[in-house]
């Protein structure tokens, strides 16, 4: 069996080559690609195959997924305007190379999602569907580190800011949804299947500020803007108007529950509790 990775160069991919390694997939059998594979010659060396893939690069997709039996197509994290062209590209790669199955990062309720991204996600699986390749599709919630990577800012501040109202978030780790996709990829009876993957903890953003206050010993309080406010807030700290924009409107997703899942297949997938918030804000801060 051969795997493909796209995005190894990157926090979820990079973690999902890990955990292939760890569930016995040789080395020689993994292929982690991204755009510049310079941050990735650790993995070389340790006997994976590293190639060169860029989402907007039709030609460097077919050479990095020539043999491949199966893909992780992680979703680009480009700007959004610019993901469904890369995906289809990606897509079109994998049918060409026949890629027997395609695992794609997707977000919780791509089918109903009203934000700008989960629009990306559903016309992704849609096109998916469309070119008839067998496919199984991960619907990853939020991630805890969207969180705990703000803390430093937190701390300054002594509050999280935000538009999700008191809209529940399953979020989890990273390394949980890398250690789902490797299950995906390494086991059978997956063709076909939409999992709705989340924590087995949903919080809203005040619950998040409580359980930071809990675990640090200081009080954190949440401030819950009308999404436009937030907008200009995230501007202010630096973000472009238009990912300020798409980030916005994700938290708008956040508090109809678009992120919110209690499906309990990433536990079960994974074999064990997902990460809590707990957690994650404490190993955080170590």
């Amino acid at each position: 069996m051969s795997v493909v990775v796209t995005g190894a160069t990157g926090q979820l991919g990079r973690l999902a080559v890990e955990a292939l390694l760890r569930r016995g997939v040789p080395a020689a059998r993994i292929v982690a690609t991204g755009r510049e594979v310079a941050g990735i010659k650790d993995l070389a060396d340790r006997g994976v195959v590293v190639r060169r893939a860029d989402f907007a690069d039709p030609d460097s997709l077919a050479a990095a997924f020539a043999g491949a039996e199966k893909l992780l197509l992680i979703s680009a994290s480009v700007p959004v305007a610019e993901r469904l062209a890369n995906h289809r590209r990606a897509v079109d790669a994998a049918q060409a190379a026949g890629v027997s199955l395609v695992a794609y990062t997707s977000t919780t309720r791509a089918d109903s999602a009203a934000t700008i991204i989960g629009g990306t996600h559903r016309e992704t699986e849609e096109y998916l569907r469309e070119r008839a390749i067998p496919s199984v599709v991960l619907r990853n919630s939020w991630y805890l580190e969207n969180y705990t990577s703000q803390l430093p800012v937190v701390l300054h501040h002594g509050a999280f800011v935000g538009a999700a109202g008191r809209g529940r978030i399953s979020a989890a780790s990273r390394a949980d949804y890398a250690e789902a996709a490797a299950v995906v990829l390494t086991t059978e009876g997956h063709a076909g299947k939409v999992y709705e993957l989340g924590g087995d903890e949903a919080f809203s953003l005040a619950e998040l500020a409580s359980t930071v206050s809990v675990v640090l010993g200081r009080p954190i309080t949440y401030t819950d803007l009308p999404a436009e406010e937030f907008a200009e807030v995230l501007v202010g700290a630096g973000l472009p108007a238009d990912l300020a924009h798409v980030l916005a409107d994700a938290d708008l997703g956040l508090g109809r529950d678009e992120m919110f899942c209690d499906s309990g297949e990433l536990r079960r997938l994974i074999g064990r509790p997902t990460t809590s918030l707990a957690a994650a804000i404490a190993e955080a801060v170590r």
